[in-house]
């Protein structure tokens, strides 16, 4: 097992070997030593002590004793993610984290491989949720506000592992501190899903996300950050230069992509759906400071006006998206922008709301046929996402989620949405993409994410809605991490 020191304190006894960098490396040190002691967590310090070398990089596969033998899955019938039929008479070998083959036949296994009998069934590529929030899906918010940071992420890891348990292999997660937990699942810490970050979600004052206590009120430009904003749970932005720095922040941290809000939600219950925030000019600010690192702009949106600003703005992603007109719909399809969205359908989809936020809800679920209804008839690009929050009862029901997706599309359809559509919106991240490769598909040399699922879920959707009983195997970077088929 390789040995890692805790990340609590930096060695100042350490020199580096070229002189002319000593000052600049101990005045880093320094830094982020005073930082650890004021804060107690280390959220945020991963990724510069990963630049100066302390730390193994996030996204770096973690070093093992001895290589992992290649494993044969043999007997079962194969959805790609991407033909709407399956296929059998197949032999799939994964060599470390990749599927080095999938071969008709009854090719010799190499020696010393693991022959898996899947006994007949499914194999699927891993599900990907495209809306997720590693950090705040399974927490109610006065834990959230209130807990020791140290807590939260204990949490959040705890969650992490439930959602691969649950056949995510991957999601991206649009907003909340998440790097820290990325770092350690990518490190084989702990156990959970890749996390394609965004960092902390970035929104004006009184927009979606601006938790803030009153008490916090004024806020000064530059001035001294709020605690909801220290912890990277989200960043205030009021003019273009600062939602430019907010980005660039965010990608600093190891950002895949980035999140701006364009107007209320239903979680920040001093907000309505109909209000926008950025303007366009501020969208664009940080629609190019994405750009100049090559990656790209998810807006947070519900009604037209503030998809229509964000399109004009060069943004390339709508998450939610529900209150659109058809107007803005074909303007989606025109200029091929994603759809993130989610199929709210009744109040058990959300964890028990209130006043406003419940109004918010309301007004979400009467527009979800709408949304998806002019989604098929404009062939918009549509991904599927859950956006659970603050519940881990509702966190549980990822898979619920996508079977309600059977009121607009057929089984295969909902797969392939889950899988490989999935992907597409992920390599959007372009050179930022933490994990490069090929994701939600099973073919040679994909990335070895998959399920070996107890039936047909062609035939039958709902298996996903019980993965404890119905996925007997969990594969995620070529490791199995479960497996209940008979011996």
């Amino acid at each position: 097992m390789v040995s890692r020191t805790p990340v609590d304190h930096v060695d100042l006894s350490w020199r580096p070997t070229c002189l002319c960098c000593q000052p600049q490396l101990q005045s880093a040190a320094h830094r982020i030593n005073r930082d650890l002691s004021r804060r107690g967590f280390i959220a945020g310090a991963g990724t510069a002590l990963a630049s100066l070398g302390f730390v193994q990089a996030s996204g770096a596969r973690a070093a093992s004793p001895g290589a992992t033998p290649p494993i044969v899955f043999k007997n079962f019938q194969l959805f790609d993610g991407k033909s709407k039929a399956l296929r059998g008479g197949l032999r799939l070998l994964v060599e470390g984290n990749r599927v080095k083959s999938a071969a008709t036949g009854d090719p010799t296994p190499p020696e010393g491989a693991r022959v898996i009998d899947c006994g007949g069934r499914v194999m699927t590529p891993g599900l990907i949720d495209a809306h997720w929030h590693t950090i705040f899906a399974a927490l109610p918010v006065p834990t959230l506000l209130s807990a020791d940071i140290g807590y939260i992420f204990l949490a959040a890891s705890a969650e992490a592992e439930r959602t691969l348990m649950r056949g995510f292999t991957t999601i991206r997660d649009l907003g909340g501190p998440s790097f820290a937990l990325k770092q350690a699942i990518d490190d084989g810490l702990v156990t959970g899903p890749r996390i394609y970050p965004s960092g902390g979600m970035i929104t004006t004052t009184g927009g979606h996300g601006d938790l803030r206590w009153l008490s916090d009120l004024p806020r000064s430009p530059g001035g001294p950050l709020s605690h909801m904003e220290r912890t990277g749970a989200a960043n205030i932005a009021d003019s273009a230069d600062e939602v430019r720095l907010r980005v660039r922040e965010q990608l600093f941290q190891g950002a895949s992509q980035i999140k701006l809000m364009g107007g209320g939600g239903v979680a920040s219950p001093r907000t309505t759906l109909d209000i926008s925030t950025y303007s366009e000019a501020e969208f664009r600010a940080g629609v190019e400071a994405a750009a100049d690192r090559n990656t790209y702009v998810a807006v947070h949106a519900y009604p037209p006006a503030q998809i229509q600003r964000a399109i004009a703005a060069g943004v390339q992603c709508i998450e939610h998206g529900h209150l659109m007109d058809e107007a803005t719909a074909m303007l989606m399809a025109e200029r091929g922008i994603w759809l993130s969205t989610q199929p709210f359908v009744s109040e058990d989809d959300a964890p028990p709301l209130t006043g406003q936020s419940r109004i918010n809800l309301l007004q979400v679920m009467a527009g979800t046929n709408s949304a998806y209804a002019l989604a098929k008839k404009h062939k918009i690009k549509t991904a599927f996402g859950t956006d659970a929050l603050f519940s881990p009862a509702i966190a549980d029901r990822q898979g619920v989620m996508l079977t309600h997706l059977t009121r607009w599309y057929d089984n295969a359809d909902i797969l392939k949405m889950a899988t490989s559509v999935n992907a597409e919106l992920l390599a959007m991240s372009g050179p930022r993409n933490p994990y490069p490769g090929k994701l939600g598909v099973i073919e040679e040399d994909a990335l070895a994410d998959l399920l070996v699922i107890d039936g047909n879920p062609l035939d039958d959707i709902q298996l996903v809605t019980k993965p404890d009983k119905n996925f007997m195997v969990i594969m995620k970077d070529g490791k199995i991490h479960k497996n209940t088929l008979p011996a």
